[in-house]
């Protein structure tokens, strides 16, 4: 019976956990004004994880933690602030004008519950589920939601002409890039602040992944590893940078030091002008100084033999060289990489 009760209590103990899985901050339901003390009309409300700089963090228009708003959130005519609804913990938000001037900043606000009133769900921690900006592999190929793909098009807002992605959900995504790569191309160049670039309707790229693994920089906050330099060098480690070749064609420098050797056999040696050498050292005949007789040859005699040998050549066996590119591509499988709105 003990057993049976002590069971019956953890289950409430659970539940009462679970009713507080989720809650909201004082900010809901308030107006909010400019400095000029005027309706904050179309003014940008950012969710951030607490103790970040600008990590984005989901704000939902449920208890039950299923309906995000968009981050940042658009005020109306009337300055409105909407219900939130928060996992558990805490929550900075950032509010600035319509033109990303800021207004006010306050961290570490207590998300205050219990707002799921005893429905279903446990504690989402923020550390656990995907951020703005997290890669996500996918067994397919088609649009998912919550997501664009990695593909070299365009993401903005619903009147920017975006070609991925048109939509006010974007907006978290497009000042995350406009923060952290520099080299993603806006429409009509960058202007004060990625908020204000989206309000302008204007479109930022999205990185390009096509084709290619995904890799991690060579510093990632240590000193350089080094072992991609021969590849990237100095851009190793700039956030976004693509590199590498399915195939090379392999360069005299590539090959290995090798010194060839081999031998090369000569053909007989001519010798030439062997008419003119007398077949005796001694001629007969007269000479100027007495009677006949022999005398030798001492000057003015038969000229001396030559020697030649032809030239020669080596002619190595070819060995069925083509010069096609060496193939540089490991074993991989394909998927759809996507990224966090």
């Amino acid at each position: 019976m003990f057993k049976r009760l002590g069971l019956v209590l953890a289950g409430l103990l659970a539940c009462a956990q679970i009713a507080s899985a989720a809650g909201t901050i004082s900010l809901s339901l308030t107006q909010q004004f400019g400095t000029d003390s005027k309706v904050l009309a179309g003014g940008k409300l950012y969710f951030v994880q607490a103790g970040t700089v600008a990590t984005p963090q989901n704000a939902f228009q449920d208890s039950a933690l299923t309906i995000p708003w968009p981050n940042p959130y658009t005020l109306d005519a009337r300055g409105f602030v909407p219900q939130l609804f928060f996992a558990d913990g805490n929550i900075k938000v950032r509010l600035t004008d319509k033109n990303g001037v800021q207004i006010f900043t306050a961290d570490n606000l207590l998300v205050v519950g219990p707002s799921g009133g005893g429905g279903g769900g446990g504690t989402v921690d923020p550390t656990t589920i995907l951020s703005t900006g997290d890669f996500k592999s996918n067994y397919g190929t088609g649009v998912l939601s919550g997501f664009v793909r990695c593909n070299a098009r365009t993401i903005g807002s619903a009147t920017s002409g975006a070609t991925e992605r048109a939509n006010a959900d974007t907006q978290p995504l497009f000042v995350y890039f406009w923060g952290v790569d520099a080299n993603l191309a806006v429409s009509g160049g960058r202007g004060a602040s990625g908020a204000a670039d989206f309000a302008a309707n204007k479109t930022i790229t999205l990185p390009d992944c096509r084709g290619r693994a995904l890799s991690g920089l060579d510093d990632m906050g240590n000193s350089p590893s080094g072992r991609i330099a021969l590849n990237f060098g100095a851009l190793a480690t700039v956030l976004g940078t693509g590199g590498g070749l399915e195939s090379r064609v392999i360069g005299t420098t590539n090959l290995p030091p090798y010194t060839p050797s081999g031998s090369v056999s000569n053909g007989a040696i001519t010798i030439g002008n062997l008419a003119n050498i007398p077949t005796s050292s001694a001629f007969s005949g007269n000479n100027n100084g007495g009677g006949g007789g022999a005398f030798g040859v001492v000057n003015g005699g038969p000229a001396a033999p030559t020697a030649s040998q032809a030239g020669s050549s080596f002619t190595g066996t070819a060995q069925g060289g083509t010069g096609a590119a060496l193939l540089t591509i490991s074993p991989i499988m394909l998927t759809t990489i996507y990224i966090k709105l």
